[in-house]
């Protein structure tokens, strides 16, 4: 019993690329078949155009100082309350549609004195409200 066998005997290893070369060709066509070279449409949308800037009627501008004290249109005005308040901004936006009031506080101002100019165009029936801010420099 020879165990050892002979050098001649040997099989030679060597790679089988048919089986690699056949999952190539699987995996390619799984790539091609499921790849969409369909263009999709666009829609083609016109936008409006806008012939002219819309008019905004003037702003109702509410300065509030850093002691409490309102100015209306840069106009101090002598209240406290909200229902004041309302009354001064009513008469100021009487006759305008869609009135906008405009709030500008300083910065060291209460926080209750921005409530109440807020509460007072709630009460004069003023929808729109908006804060002035400046920029650092």
């Amino acid at each position: 019993m020879n165990f050892r066998g002979s050098r001649g005997d040997r099989d030679e290893l060597d790679i089988n690329l048919i089986p690699l070369i056949d999952v190539l060709l699987v995996i390619l066509i799984f790539l091609a078949a499921t790849t969409s070279f369909a263009r999709f449409t666009q829609l083609k949308v016109t936008l409006p155009q806008a012939s002219m800037e819309q008019d905004t009627p003037p702003a109702l501008e509410v300065a509030i100082s850093q002691d409490g004290r309102y100015a209306l249109n840069g106009t101090l005005i002598d209240v406290s309350s909200p229902p004041e308040i309302a009354d001064a901004l009513r008469q100021a936006a009487a006759g305008k549609t869609e009135p906008l009031v405009v709030i500008n506080a300083d910065a060291q101002a209460t926080h209750q004195s921005v409530i109440n100019v807020m509460e007072a165009a709630r009460l004069a029936g003023i929808g729109r409200v908006n804060f002035a801010a400046q920029t650092a420099r």
